[in-house]
């Protein structure tokens, strides 16, 4: 049986006194794998107060050199990070992001042993078309390709129509699409498909949670908003309990 993942992203928000006020939160004791995505500049701070596992929010695709500005996964690992999250919708939109890039940032991340969270999802306009299905081939094809999913692998599907619009998926909806890719992972990596967690993302809340999470391939969920508060991420967490 799959582990289940609640996975914070904070995104740009939150400060130390945030971080503080996480690690020192009596977080639920159980089956379901807590994972906090921080600001690169909380990292060490959470890891040195004992916040459970703990993510990078992006990565350079560069292993070092003159990239002003980038964080590398050695750094990442160094600072505490154990897993990353690469090819969010924001990063697609806001950097220009492609799959070429993320099959860079990928690598340097199993370089350094760190695993990966891989977001995937339609865009509105491609949602409107009907066009999930090969949103889902076009960002999921070149990684299986490459060879770089494996049993510590997780994907993100994340509708971009849903992502702090306050419209949630349908669990029916939800489920579907996870199918999909589950069946895809079959086809293409057959040896780890039913190792591989499958989260969702997109508007998820307290009250929706439990519902979205009774899907057959629905093994979390990946939290933006509703993370920055420890007492709602700690709901979504008992959701799953």
């Amino acid at each position: 049986m799959r582990k289940p993942i609640a996975a914070a992203n904070w995104k740009m928000n939150g400060d130390f006194a945030l971080v503080e006020a996480f690690a020192k939160h009596a977080w639920p004791q159980g089956n379901v794998e807590k994972i906090f995505g921080l600001p690169a500049i909380y990292i060490s701070k959470a890891h040195e107060l004992g916040l459970e596992i703990l993510a990078g929010e992006d990565v350079s695709a560069h292993a070092s050199g003159a990239h002003t500005g980038e964080i590398s996964a050695a750094m990442l690992k160094e600072a505490g990070a154990r897993y990353a999250i690469i090819g969010h919708s924001e990063r697609r939109t806001d950097h220009g992001e492609n799959e070429a890039l993320l099959i860079e940032k990928w690598k340097q991340l199993k370089a350094q042993g760190l695993k990966v969270i891989y977001c995937i999802g339609e865009s509105l306009q491609e949602y409107d078309a009907g066009q999930c299905d090969a949103a889902v081939l076009r960002q999921m094809n070149p990684v299986l390709e490459a060879g770089l999913v494996d049993a510590d692998t997780v994907i993100a599907y994340e509708p971009v129509w849903a992502i702090g619009t306050g419209k949630a998926a349908t669990a029916a909806y939800a489920q579907e699409v996870h199918g999909k890719i589950r069946a895809l992972l079959r086809d293409k990596a057959a040896g780890v498909a039913d190792k591989v967690r499958i989260l969702y993302g997109g508007s998820v809340k307290p009250d929706n949670a439990a519902e979205l999470f009774a899907g057959e391939d629905i093994d979390g969920f990946l939290v933006g908003g509703a993370s920055l508060q420890a007492d709602t991420f700690d709901k979504i967490v008992g959701a799953m309990a």
